[in-house]
């Protein structure tokens, strides 16, 4: 079993964790993933690691309420139990100190994931940059500690209550703007925005990075449900990710596959509320 040892929710259905699970914290490296069941009943989920303590032995995870499963994890408090926990799991990020200038780009929840790349990118010597995008000022999360491992943080929201009104792809425009000789971008977020941030750095010839979370069941590619088309070849997000060159990423088909089950997920959900496991 597996504590919860910290619980608080960031913003509406988003919620911070810490779970206590000192093997696991003490071999996580930036970009890799967990995979957990609430209980004994509990679909697998995967959660990227938003951060990890080697002296605490914590794991934190940055989750939103989508389905019937993150529900039931939101429901738990402090003191809680998880009843499995398996990581670190996937291929960590590719860091060293000869990049020159990175740009990390995180949309939405994709802020907590980006966070430990952005991180260790710092911590190896390069200039970091980080955009950090969402919806609304209310529901911007972990600015502080991008601030505090960023030599330069850009804010973009839809709405205009904070930063830059628009989306991350219209800060890194400006850093294009400006003159800014950016050697890599990652991008961690929806989809969309991952597809449009590689839309914007294709014809600049910027290597972009980006981190997909399909669907994933077992962890370890026997399943085939996190299956995605990397150029000319399938790859499995889980073992051979869930970081991929961006420019070969088939983005339609990943998306068309992700909406696939919204039906099912949405049944199961209401099943939880009636049942009385939502918070």
């Amino acid at each position: 079993m597996f504590k919860i040892m910290y619980k608080k929710e960031l913003s509406p259905d988003i919620f911070h964790m810490d779970i206590e699970a000192p093997k696991v914290a003490k071999k996580a490296k930036a970009g890799q993933f967990i995979v957990l069941r609430v209980d004994e009943k509990g679909e697998r989920i995967p959660l990227t690691i938003a951060d990890f303590d080697v002296e605490k032995g914590t794991i934190t995870l940055i989750f939103q309420v989508l389905g019937a499963s993150t529900m039931q994890l939101s429901a738990l408090n402090e003191g809680d139990s998880i009843v499995d926990f398996a990581g670190p799991l996937g291929q960590p990020s590719e860091i060293d100190g000869n990049m020159g200038t990175v740009v990390c780009i995180g949309g939405g929840i994709g802020v907590a994931p980006v966070y430990p790349i952005a991180r260790a990118m710092h911590e190896a010597g390069n200039k970091v940059i980080s955009i950090m995008g969402a919806k609304t000022k209310d529901i911007l999360i972990f600015e502080d500690k991008m601030r505090a491992i960023s030599d330069e943080v850009i804010i973009a929201t839809d709405d205009g209550s904070y930063g830059v009104k628009g989306f991350v792809t219209t800060a890194l425009q400006q850093l294009v703007d400006r003159g800014e000789k950016i050697d890599q971008v990652t991008a961690i977020g929806p989809g969309i925005m991952m597809k449009s941030v590689c839309d914007a750095t294709r014809p600049l010839g910027i290597k972009t990075i980006v981190s997909l979370n399909p669907v994933m069941v077992d962890g370890t590619g026997m399943c085939g449900g996190c299956r995605v088309q990397v150029g000319d070849e399938m790859k499995f997000a889980c073992v051979d990710g869930p970081e991929f060159d961006g420019h070969l990423v088939d983005f339609n088909n990943l998306m068309s596959r992700g909406r696939m089950f919204r039906e099912q997920e949405a049944k199961a959900k209401d099943h939880v509320c009636n049942i009385g496991l939502g918070r």
